[in-house]
């Protein structure tokens, strides 16, 4: 196997059951975050166990470019934060390049925008590009920040700082990145900035947050912050990814006989949606994870979760699951062509996927179609119709990561094989897939 930008990496199928033990990679969304706040954070911060990928070192790059001193060795990373007013604008007036990391630039822009005589250009890849910055632009014009972005909506977005003030802001969607983005805002602007969701989204935010000494508050969908004059974030290890631990525990629910553990993973019910559906659908995952509703002031835990193969049925996705899964959907429409014969898996209140790295509506319901898969891709979600498994052939990842490695997936548990086309967009979050992969299929 390869996985060679714009080549072609085949993965026959398993002759055998998957089998084994693997350590989840780290947590992208909480990598992100930990670089950020302790760049915010006055003093020095340690982290164990950063995400080394493409999206979570953009991020490094970044708080580096705005004057935090940035050291890494390996996955062990120790960062000098500049406070949160201290941040400067990149040497040579260049733009801040987020490569393909949407968390990056959109939790980035609030902390810029509160810093007055801070001007800042946020821009990243072809991809970055085509997704809505509207969202965010919004509630932080409406606290009086400068923005201008192309076309109004699109990256490259510049950030002018100046002097905020607080907000009520009713999320319309639900929103992790918005939520964090209005937050982090709040903590330079004088009063109380609230954000209200619709549905609970990842929390990871509000929990690293009221780690840090910040003056944050929550009452049932409220959260509250008021102006800090500090924080500090203090020492971290990042928790195991469930979105990408979620890749190896669907490869042994879908390939008959297989067992497959992996240590480490996050337990934070915002980010259990996956298990939960995947239990509903009859799989068999063993392992403990939050119940919802955990208190969001709980430090983030983690645990080993096991996966076996059984006969799978389908289930309907609905709204209120959709933030705590949104990233493993793709995956669920996977879990659903290897459901038994005729049953039937829908995904509705997800029009949030066709805004990601790519149309995942889209990409799923073609690709998986091209495999064999049966597939009815609507406005804001998919059904799918068991078959039992899929045939196999061809599958573009489009340049995204997750549908790279469903791409990887499907090879290993269909009947002829799959040919993915640039496997190597795993890389954004999770770079060491083929070799887990290859630990699990004994290759």
């Amino acid at each position: 196997m390869n996985g060679l930008t714009g080549e072609i990496t085949r993965i026959d199928p398993v002759t055998r059951p998957l089998g084994g033990e693997l350590t989840c990679p780290p947590d992208k969304s909480i990598s992100h975050r930990s670089a950020l706040f302790a760049a915010m954070s006055d003093g020095r911060t340690h982290i164990e166990r950063y995400l080394v990928a493409e999206d979570t070192l953009s991020t490094l790059a970044a708080v580096e470019a705005l004057g935090a001193t940035v050291l890494r060795d390996d996955d062990t990373v120790v960062i000098h934060g500049v406070g949160l007013r201290g941040a400067a604008a990149p040497a040579g007036g260049g733009a801040v390049d987020v490569g393909n990391a949407g968390t990056l630039l959109r939790l980035m822009a609030g902390w810029i925008a509160g810093i007055p005589g801070l001007s800042v250009t946020l821009d990243g890849d072809a991809s970055i590009r085509r997704r809505p910055m509207g969202r965010i632009i919004e509630p932080l014009s409406q606290m009086h920040a400068q923005l201008d972005a192309r076309d109004g909506k699109f990256a490259p977005v510049t950030v002018t700082g100046g002097e905020l003030s607080p907000i009520d802001y009713p999320l319309p969607m639900a929103s992790a990145q918005v939520k964090s983005c209005v937050l982090i805002a709040g903590l330079n602007a004088e009063g109380e900035t609230s954000v209200t969701e619709p549905i609970p989204s990842r929390d990871h935010t509000e929990r690293m947050l009221a780690a840090a000494g910040a003056p944050l508050t929550r009452d049932g969908d409220r959260i509250a912050v008021t102006r800090a004059e500090r924080i500090e974030l203090g020492d971290q290890r990042v928790p195991g990814d469930p979105s990408s631990a979620a890749f190896p525990l669907a490869a042994a629910l879908i390939t008959p006989g297989s067992t497959v553990a992996v240590h480490e993973v996050s337990t934070n019910w915002t980010r259990a949606g996956f298990v939960h559906i995947a239990r509903r659908m009859g799989a068999q995952i063993d392992g403990p994870v939050e119940e919802p509703g955990t208190p969001h002031t709980v430090a983030e835990t983690t645990a080993t979760l096991t996966a076996t193969h059984g006969p799978l049925r389908g289930t309907t996705v609905t709204a209120d699951e959709v933030p705590l899964a949104i990233d493993e959907l793709p995956l669920v429409a996977l879990l659903g062509c290897f459901a038994e014969p005729g049953e039937i898996t829908t995904v509705t209140g997800a029009e949030e996927l066709r805004a990601k790295e790519t149309d995942r509506i889209a990409a799923v319901a073609e690709e998986l179609g091209a495999l064999g898969g049966k597939i009815t891709p609507t406005d804001d979600g998919f059904i799918v119709e068991g078959t039992g498994g899929l045939r196999g052939g061809r599958l573009d990842s489009r340049g995204d990561h997750r549908m790279a490695m469903i791409g990887a997936l499907a090879g290993l548990a269909s009947r002829d094989g799959v040919e993915i086309v640039d496997m190597a967009a795993a890389a954004v979050s999770y770079p060491t897939f083929l070799d887990d992969l290859a630990t699990i299929t004994g290759r």
